[in-house]
């Protein structure tokens, strides 16, 4: 038996997918993987191969919108599967859940699967004209595509809800609610709180992940208190809601920002901070949230779709309204000179992430609703 999994961005897959591919393999299927960048002596391509799976190139963009190249992009698809003859597809982020279940189903896959990990710019932000109109568009793709899956998983209720609400999806079609991606508890293990505030926010540099408000609050606080650091990592996206440049280094060069750059491991400067930070205007369930729980921190983000989730207020964290610097400062200045709460937040976050979130419970709740194990493992 064949598995396919579609992906959108090839350096990610064994960050956020790897542990689900392993278990996949220990259910005993054939593993296969496509993505962009694929390519022979690609480095991810040589990481799958090492773990004994087989990775495919396809001709995909991850953002843009271009009919014709999107088109190419699901014929490519299609051809792939009818060599691979996949028995099972699961794609996740947007365009490979459209065009790849649109293709799996053209090519007679019997068992189709898209993971909805975030609703992307479309969705995110003040809706304006130009958003209202990729909106639209992506509403009717997502429709197509969805209506060839034969479940649909979400990360959050909130997405799913929204998607019933928008009729992207059917009544008649099946959907389930999983608690994101998971976190590898023995890779991401609790780190001593460091002596002094610190806090951190780890994102692509986009607006919708409250960036600019993080940057803000930073410069408000460090006003006051200037012995407290602020850390940033991430990357400028290819996105229409990017951050300048100039942004980033004016944030940087007036010293109200540390910038780390991306990050190919997280886990030291998570280590370094005490506070977690987490302004997004909407997610899936946010990785890096999970990832800071798993290491006992206490956490700060909004009380917005996927974010909301991951905290019990006054438990592990505090939850501030989306957009809003007054709120956000407020929540961190409440943490500044309080160690003993932090440190019992970060306790608690350990252990949601122990119950909720251990990456091998959520990808034994993904392969019993796909029919690959039984209910009853």
């Amino acid at each position: 038996m064949k598995f396919l999994l579609i992906a959108g961005f090839a350096d990610s897959i064994l960050q956020f997918r790897g542990a689900l591919l392993d278990a996949l393999r220990e259910s005993g299927l054939d593993v296969h993987v496509a993505a962009p960048g694929l390519t022979p002596g690609s480095p991810m391509r040589d990481a799958l191969e090492a773990r004994g799976m087989s990775a495919h190139p396809i001709p995909l963009r991850r953002t843009g919108m271009n009919p014709l190249a999107d088109l190419r992009s699901m014929a490519g698809l299609w051809r792939l599967m009818r060599r691979v003859r996949p028995d099972y597809t699961l794609a996740y982020t947007i365009k490979p859940v459209i065009y790849g279940t649109l293709a799996a189903w053209l090519a007679g896959v019997p068992r189709r699967y898209a993971l909805i990990t975030g609703l992307g710019y479309a969705f995110q932000g003040h809706q304006d004209s130009g958003r209202n109109t990729l909106r639209s568009i992506a509403q009717g793709l997502y429709r197509a595509g969805l209506g060839k899956a034969h479940l649909t998983f979400f990360q959050n209720p909130d997405d799913e809800a929204l998607f019933r609400s928008l009729n992207i999806l059917s009544t008649s079609q099946v959907s389930r609610v999983v608690n994101g991606s998971g976190v590898d508890l023995n890779r991401y293990q609790v780190a001593p709180l460091p002596k002094t505030a610190h806090f951190l926010l780890i994102a692509r540099l986009l607006g919708d992940k409250g960036v600019r408000e993080y940057a803000a609050a930073a410069a408000r606080l460090r006003a006051a208190h200037p012995g407290c650091t602020f850390s940033l990592a991430g990357w400028i996206d290819d996105s229409p809601d990017a951050i300048a440049k100039a942004e980033l280094e004016k944030w940087s060069a007036g010293g109200d920002i540390r910038f780390l750059g991306r990050l190919q491991d997280v886990r030291p400067a998570i280590a370094d901070c005490s506070v977690y930070v987490l302004p997004s205007y909407r997610e899936g369930t946010p990785r890096t949230v999970l990832e800071a729980m798993a290491m006992g921190r206490a956490i700060i983000t909004t009380d917005a779709p996927g974010c909301r989730q991951t905290v019990e207020e006054g438990g592990n964290g505090v939850l501030v309204p989306p957009r809003s610097v007054d709120a956000l400062a407020e929540a961190m200045e409440s943490l500044l000179n309080a160690p003993e709460r932090v440190a019992a937040m970060g306790a608690r976050s350990r252990a949601i992430a122990q119950e909720k979130y251990d990456v091998h419970k959520v990808n034994q709740a993904m392969l019993k609703e796909m029919g690959i194990v039984p209910e009853t493992a």
